[in-house]
Order: structure tokens, then sequence, then C-alpha cells
């Protein structure tokens, strides 16, 4: 994914179409002088409909479509015509979006497959012609409705990666690294902080033809729940995988500590991010001895640990296992 390109919030102004005019008109031809009612009713105002897209993977072709309307419906004619329906603004998403009210912040729906559709404004209703307005004491009513008002309300989109395992850790921890060994990703490397500025996605090949989605989330620091460094930018990407992936370097002054810290950083964030299942990866392995390793071990958290380089490719086949049973366990 190209930075430039990642786009996860957009706010737009949305407006669905007013409801067409219910007709009043009474029959007449050669041979009819005094028809009854025969008034046609209005076209329903056009909607703004959001629908989820497989293919995308950004909110990029909305970014500077800030108004978004929507047609109206056209008037109802004689003979019981019925007005055309406006035609709905269809807005396509990735999968993972989630639709947000942008004055009370409450959340609408959630676009989690590909082709739900969900209506995000809905259109004014058209009015009724004059013949819904006939009885017994009223054979000529010279009544019909006008079409519903549509509505305008500002409306936020807001997308949460959707993936099987994320990757939690700090800067440099070897998160990009590990992506691209697993599997074909090339997220850009190189050691300094926040290299990795947008997520990225890989599919990473199991036993048996089967597979799952790992994401690349960009480095956490302390204090990122209040939006320090990359901050809640991208710690909503984190709620939507289903395993956790700590990451810290075998080389960290105290593992356990920086483990704790991002556990606490995504406490804070999410308090319900610490139901999910957690494994610990002691990266960089290559860079310490035997002896080094034998230390550490005496000083982890109670959380399951595998030790890893991907560089020599150690311990990358047990990942894989531990990621996978810990996929099928949710």
């Amino acid at each position: 994914m190209a930075e430039s390109n990642f786009v996860d919030y957009v706010k737009i102004c949305c407006r669905s179409g007013k409801g067409g005019a219910g007709c009043m008109h009474f029959h007449r031809d050669k041979h009819t002088a005094k028809g009854g009612p025969d008034g046609g009713d209005g076209g329903i105002g056009g909607s703004i409909i959001v629908r989820g897209n497989a293919q995308a993977w950004t909110l990029l072709h909305l970014k500077y479509r800030k108004h978004v309307i929507a047609e109206p419906g056209a008037n109802g004619e004689s003979a019981l015509r019925k007005g055309k329906d406006g035609k709905n603004e269809i807005l396509e998403v990735p999968l993972g979006t989630v639709a947000k009210d942008a004055e009370t912040g409450e959340i609408l729906f959630e676009i989690t497959q590909d082709g739900q559709q969900e209506v995000l404004l809905a259109g004014g209703r058209g009015g009724l012609g004059n013949h819904h307005f006939k009885s017994a004491t009223n054979q000529a009513p010279r009544h019909a409705q006008t079409g519903q008002e549509g509505k305008e309300e500002w409306k936020i989109l807001e997308l949460k990666i959707l993936a099987d395992v994320g990757l939690v850790g700090f800067p440099n921890a070897g998160k990009s690294t590990l992506l691209s060994v697993v599997s074909a990703a090339k997220p850009e490397i190189a050691d300094y902080p926040f290299t990795t500025l947008v997520p990225n996605l890989g599919i990473v090949s199991y036993e048996d033809y089967r597979s799952f989605v790992m994401a690349d989330i960009p480095g956490i620091i302390e204090g990122a729940h209040e939006g320090k460094g990359l901050g809640t930018r991208f710690l909503r990407h984190i709620e939507r995988n289903a395993t956790l992936l700590f990451m810290v370097p075998a080389t960290s002054e105290d593992i356990k500590k920086e483990y704790q810290i991002l556990l606490k950083e995504l406490k804070l964030y999410n308090k319900e991010l610490s139901n999910k299942n957690r494994l610990l990866a002691i990266t960089k392995c290559d860079l310490v001895d035997e002896e080094f390793l034998k230390d550490i071990k005496k000083k982890l958290p109670k959380v399951p640990v595998v030790f890893i380089s991907s560089a020599t490719g150690l311990g990358i086949s047990t990942l894989k296992h531990k990621l996978w049973d810990m996929i099928q366990d949710n």
C-alpha cells in the first residue's frame, strides 16, 4: 500500500433525494367529461447506500468527495402513472468500514461482507396522488401529497482493517521484516522509527493450502492512546484482529516492561482488546547468544512465547503453528 493512497477516515456531507409530489388529476377523454381521480404517486427520493467491496482497501476515492447528493424522485402523473424513483448514490467501501453519525458519534453499521449493502441516508417518500383520497363522501378529491424532503447530514466512514493476526510492537520491533518473510507483502523496511506509516496486509501460507491474513500495524509508543506518535490513527485497526502477536526484540533492555507498556496502551484505548488471544514473539534472536537467551527466559511475562529470527528463519515454522491454533480457537 502506498502511503499517499491509503486513507482510512473520511467525513462527508450526504444529501438524500426529495420524494416526488403526488399528482392531482381527474380522468378526462373524449368519452369521459368528468372521470374520477387518477393522479399517480410521486417517486421515492434517492438514498445514499454503502456497499462492501472485497477488492477495495482504501477510502481514497471518497477523500475529496465532500458532498454526496442523490437524485430527487419525479412527480406523479395522470393515468395513475407513478413518478420515477430517484437514483441511489452507492459508495463502494473496503470490508471493515464502520459508518458513524458525525454529530453524535453513534455507530450506524459495519460493512464486513462483500456485496453487503446498508442505507446511510434514506431518500424521502413520494407523495400520494389524489386517487388515494377518494371516498364515498368525497368522489372528487382535490388533494395530493407533496413529497417528503430529503435529509442532509454529515457522516463518517472509518476503516478498521480485517485480519486474522495483528502485529503489535514498538517501532523497529521487526514487524515489517516478519511480514515480508512469511508472506508476499513488500512493506518498507529500514532501521528508523515509523518506517511503517500505513497498515500492511500479507497472506501467510500454512499447511495443506490453508492460509491466514496478517496485518502489520504502524508502531505504537507509550502514550499512543492519547494520540502520541501515530496515536489512535492506527490503534483502531487492532480492534478487528482475531489474534494479537506482540513483538519485542531480544535486544530490548526490559522485555517484560516493554510488553506491559504495549498491553497497557491497548487496554487504555479499548479495554476489550485485553480479551483477545495474545502471543509474544521475541524477535531478532540472531543478534544475541544462547546464554543471553537463557537469561531472557527467566524474566518473561506470563504469556505464550516464541523465539524467532526473521533473518535466519529461527522459530518461524513454530510461530505459524501457534498462530494457526490460536486463530482456530476463536
